[in-house]
């Protein structure tokens, strides 16, 4: 083979190399990009596609046999007018929590349990307020948590305490 063939092989073989670059690179860069949102978001969000959308009303059954004294305030709380449903609102948790609370003394060796929960919508001032020990309400605040956690802010959530 010629030398002038021998470097216009080598010349061809460079432009193909050098288109094949750029498609490789932007190739990565996406494949990384969706890698990135895939994963949860710094602030603990989830990506609108990987969240379960809000329905109707989600049912959830509160273990009464787990926590009893929470169980117990909770029905009573229902029976004397606060809503059975919770409509998800983290951002308002804060808030809620500071009205609901505000006036209301703390107790030695109980928690202030609040119904609606400072999470929900419903919460905040006015909502009905018990004495509840530690282990009993954090258990399930905890409970409440854990299952909730993949339902976005403006589900509503019914409690059926058995």
């Amino acid at each position: 083979m010629s030398p002038a063939r021998k470097r216009k092989r080598k010349q061809q073989r460079r432009s193909r190399e050098n288109r094949l670059l750029p498609l490789i690179a932007v190739l990565a860069i996406a494949i990384l990009f969706l890698l990135y949102l895939r994963q949860e978001q710094p602030d603990g969000r989830r990506l609108p596609w990987d969240t379960p959308q809000p329905t109707a009303v989600v049912r959830i059954e509160f273990p009464s046999d787990r926590y009893p004294k929470t169980a117990q305030h909770i029905k009573k709380a229902i029976a004397k007018g606060e809503s059975a449903v919770c409509t998800i609102d983290r951002k308002g948790a804060e808030e809620n929590r500071s009205l609901s609370l505000r006036g209301i003394p703390t107790k030695k060796g109980y928690d202030r349990d609040e119904w609606p929960m400072a999470m929900c919508a419903e919460g905040g001032s006015g909502a009905d307020i018990a004495y509840v020990p530690p282990a009993d309400n954090r258990g399930a605040g905890s409970w409440i948590q854990n299952r909730l956690d993949d339902y976005p802010d403006g589900t509503a959530v019914e409690f059926v305490i058995p």
